[in-house]
């Protein structure tokens, strides 16, 4: 019998001829990515030695630079981690600063056909790349980085074939909506994309669809490893050792989905969830704004700031709205000051911040006061997620979140391109 994508990365990654749903399997880890929060109260236990410091690599994100006293003996507990540990690959302030998942994609180190672990839920961003690329607990890393293995459940495939292509202002964020709206949460499921709509997608945009799988449960979401993933990849990793895995043509799927990428038409998430909680951007029309987002493992990528950037040129942001930009790694940021997208931004009236998680998730750059409505291009919009619980948390793509902040009330993004 065949296997899937995912299939075959696990059996490849535990050593098994093959596996299949069922089967509990133990994997070696070909990249392990520890962050900040790793460092929090004592979360992790510290090993005494790694398995490979070439294989671990440490990323300061979800607030940096800090912001408290607790914060910065987090980040002065990694720092002599990694020195004491002999770990090189750590992004701390002064060497390229970012958003975990970005500086995967940024580095090269999602490898294709390889298993990567991380503690935050959307680790799943790195399936962009071929990689099968899941958030573990707290604990659990600190037996990775000690021993270089874990395990994982082998559950059943959902296949999607994308088609076409998106309309220039819509992006990866309307698929998912699409996908959570249409087909509810993925939970016990990995899922695959595959087919010409993927090959008409950047890099920027299959991490966008591959980063929300978390947001509808899946365990693992792997693109097919095309000749773009793999340049990239190659471009910025040119020494890695890399064996793309690709589905048997028999093999066995709980479902196969076909998502044509030209009918979807820009979508709104409405507050507390995106599973079957999305309505067409015309529904949302005329909601008041009083923040709008764009930013986070999601959407902060070079891609996120173009579109936003066209949007808002030679056009102001409403006076009653703030929008606020983080760039996912300080390399998007530098490219994009680079491209002039910044200049356009903050002379429309935008705030552009320091890579960080941020907003995000409530910790800083735009936290949400009692009462005000939001309207965000990140990761997700439950009740609490970006500040006070009595806010309201709209979710939506780059394109709708700037084109919302100018009229300042949630608009159509083509009413502004």
């Amino acid at each position: 019998m065949g296997m899937t994508m995912v299939e075959k990365i696990l059996a490849r990654a535990s050593g098994l001829a093959s596996v299949a749903p069922g089967d509990v399997v133990t994997v070696n880890v070909g990249t392990a990515v520890v962050i900040d929060q790793n460092f929090m109260h004592n979360r992790m236990r510290e090993p005494k030695k790694v398995w490979d410091p070439d294989k671990i690599t440490i990323m300061l994100d979800h607030i940096a630079p800090a912001d408290s006293i607790m914060r910065a003996s987090m980040h002065k507990g990694a720092r002599r981690f990694a020195d004491k540990q002999g770990i090189t690959r750590f992004h701390d302030i002064n060497a390229g600063l970012g958003i975990a998942h970005q500086l995967v994609s940024d580095h090269g180190y999602a490898l294709p056909g390889t298993v990567l672990a991380c503690v935050d839920s959307h680790t799943c961003s790195a399936g962009a790349f071929n990689c099968a690329a899941r958030g573990v607990g707290h604990p659990e890393m600190a037996y990775i980085i000690a021993t270089g293995q874990t395990w994982f459940p082998v559950v059943q495939t959902i296949r999607y074939e994308l088609t076409s292509k998106l309309a220039p202002a819509l992006n990866a964020k309307d698929i998912i909506l699409h996908i959570a709206n249409e087909y509810g949460d993925h939970a016990m499921r990995n899922v695959e994309f595959v087919g010409p709509g993927v090959r008409n997608m950047s890099m920027n945009s299959r991490r966008t669809l591959a980063t929300m799988c978390a947001e509808i449960s899946a365990e693992f979401a792997v693109f097919e490893a095309d000749d773009l993933c793999i340049a990239h990849v190659r471009e910025r990793n040119p020494g890695a050792e890399f064996e793309p895995q690709f589905a048997d043509a028999d093999a066995t799927y709980a479902e196969k989905r076909t998502v044509d990428l030209g009918a979807i038409e820009p979508l709104v998430a409405y507050p507390d969830t995106i599973v079957r909680n999305s309505k067409p951007v015309a529904h949302a029309r005329g909601v008041r704004v009083d923040q709008a987002f764009i930013g986070s493992c999601a959407n902060g990528t070079l891609d996120d700031f173009e579109i936003a950037a066209r949007i808002v040129k030679g056009r102001k942001v409403a006076k009653s709205t703030r929008l606020i930009l983080t760039p996912a790694s300080q390399g998007v940021f530098l490219e994009a000051v680079k491209r002039g997208y910044v200049e356009t931004l903050m002379s429309a009236g935008a705030v552009v911040t320091n890579s960080t998680c941020g907003a995000c998730c409530g910790y800083s750059n735009g936290v949400l006061a009692p009462g005000e409505v939001c309207i965000t291009a990140s990761t997700r919009n439950y009740k609490g997620r970006m500040g006070s619980s009595e806010a309201q948390i709209y979710l939506a793509s780059p394109a709708t979140v700037a084109a919302s902040a100018v009229c300042g009330t949630i608009t159509d993004p083509r009413e502004l391109l």
